[in-house]
């Protein structure tokens, strides 16, 4: 479920060590960039598919930058605050419609799941390879942690999270462990989760983690990512001029899910139901124009084995119509 590694940027190989981010060629060639577009990026993280963008914009081009982590924030001014064909908001792309100047935009980039920095730091809470403070918001100044929500939820809410975000077959062992747990001691550090989750599970021939599941549940639920999926995905829509682009990149396939459906949805007409009268004739709004689900290559997954999960879905905003 990370978003990138460590290694030379693609457009320079010569540049020293950088944020790769995964399908990399494959979103540039989707967004179709433009010397004078405007162009979004709701995910920044540690931004290589921001600099891909605005090294093809020339002086009359625009890219504005979100993410709802105050880390990568910090990050795009430092790399991008200078330069004036770029604006940088701290927040969800999920709330990409109140900002004024993500209007009528020419492309829209959603690289969804958690990044490589926030998992590699243990104070994120997010890793149960990495002992921390059992955080995983993503804002960490937004909502409760993971600790809070699992000192006040009911023992089935924890077990719903845990089957619908991680499809996690042992859920309801999990979470009566883990509300039997809390009455004796509170759950406050990543290392203290992992180890609770792995003392009830059977070993299995997969080699993953037994709490790698678990970990991807809790930190969806916490950090709202498929409701902000849904909002945004309209937000960007909306956003969005005729002949516009959307890129979507998942790691998960709820998430993928959510988009494909999303594409279909605007691009197809509902199925007909005789009972009804007849609708007004659909008009699509939206085409696939990517051929469907786009994943690496050979070559990027020996050099990023983190991009094996990784699924693009480009679509177009059909001209002359409207969202």
């Amino acid at each position: 479920m990370r978003k990138g590694a460590q290694a030379g940027h693609p457009a320079d190989p010569s540049a020293p060590a950088a944020h790769l981010p995964v399908l990399y060629a494959q979103v540039m060639d989707g967004l179709r960039v433009v010397e004078d577009g405007r162009y979004l990026d709701g995910t920044f993280g540690r931004g290589g598919h921001a600099r891909g963008v605005l090294e093809q914009l020339g002086p009359g081009g625009r890219l504005l930058l979100m993410d709802k982590d105050p880390e990568a924030i910090a990050e795009a001014e430092r790399s991008f605050g200078g330069d004036a064909r770029v604006s940088i908001r701290r927040g969800s792309f999920a709330a990409l419609g109140s900002w004024d100047q993500a209007r009528e935009l020419d492309g829209v980039l959603f690289d969804l799941g958690v990044s490589s920095p926030q998992l590699d730091v243990a104070a994120r809470g997010f890793s149960f390879g990495k002992d921390g403070p059992l955080d995983m918001r993503m804002d960490p100044d937004a909502g409760e942690s993971a600790a809070q929500w699992l000192a006040r939820a009911e023992e089935r809410e924890i077990a719903d999270v845990l089957w619908k975000y991680g499809e996690e077959k042992m859920s309801r062992r999990i979470a009566r462990t883990i509300v039997a747990h809390r009455a004796q001691q509170p759950l406050e550090r990543t290392a203290q989760l992992a180890e609770l989750i792995a003392s009830v599970m059977p070993r299995g021939k997969d080699r993953i983690h037994p709490a790698t599941r678990s970990f991807q549940a809790i930190r969806i639920h916490i950090n709202r990512e498929l409701a902000d999926l849904e909002t945004g995905l309209d937000a960007a829509l909306a956003a969005l001029r005729p002949g516009g682009r959307l890129a979507v990149i998942s790691f998960h396939s709820l998430e993928d899910r959510i988009v494909k459906q999303f594409i279909a949805r605007h691009a197809k007409a509902p199925p007909a139901n005789r009972r009804l009268p007849q609708a007004q004739a659909f008009v699509p709004v939206l085409a696939d124009v990517g051929g469907g689900a786009i994943r690496a290559a050979d070559d990027e997954l020996s050099a990023n084995p983190r991009s094996r999960s990784a699924v693009l879905r480009v679509a177009q905003k059909l001209e002359g119509e409207a969202a």
